[in-house]
């Protein structure tokens, strides 16, 4: 089992990867150009800026049982459909029962946009979503019985 990141404009990083080694987890980071990562711990892999470049080298390195940390449903579904788990930032974790209902949403959302309507956008985050994450992400790895 791995820890895979999307971490472009991942806020959750630092709990990942304090989580993660407790456990003594192997964590690999993702990012493009545009951003420079350092870790002690993680392996970080940085990629082109074109788009879709870190979700699809995440992608490539996904496994059966990994656990992936992404905001982004289509990377969520494609862990999901490689046998992976995957949470987002705020603690929500991705299931086989939810990500059709998300991606829709999502597509709805961009039509919305595109027609001219505003969607509201994004909540700003807080300590709550963190504390959130945090359970809800050593929920999911003990979860995978590795512990």
């Amino acid at each position: 089992m791995k820890i895979l990141i999307d971490a472009d404009a991942c806020p959750v990083k630092e709990i990942a990867v304090r989580t993660a080694k407790k456990y003594g987890i192997e964590v690999l980071m993702f990012c493009d150009t545009s951003h420079i990562l350092k870790s002690d711990y993680a392996k970080i892999f940085t990629v082109d800026k074109a788009s879709d470049s870190v979700d699809i080298a995440l992608a490539n390195k996904l496994e059966k049982g990994d656990i992936a940390i992404t905001q982004d449903y289509g990377v969520a579904a494609l862990a999901l459909g490689r046998g992976a788990m995957c949470i987002n930032q705020n603690g929500l974790v991705y299931t086989n029962e939810n990500i059709d209902m998300l991606l829709f949403e999502r597509h709805i959302g961009k039509k919305m946009r595109r027609a001219g309507k505003s969607t509201g956008g994004a909540k700003k985050r807080n300590s709550e979503n963190d504390i959130k994450f945090a359970y809800e992400f050593e929920k999911l790895i003990k979860s995978a019985n590795i512990c």
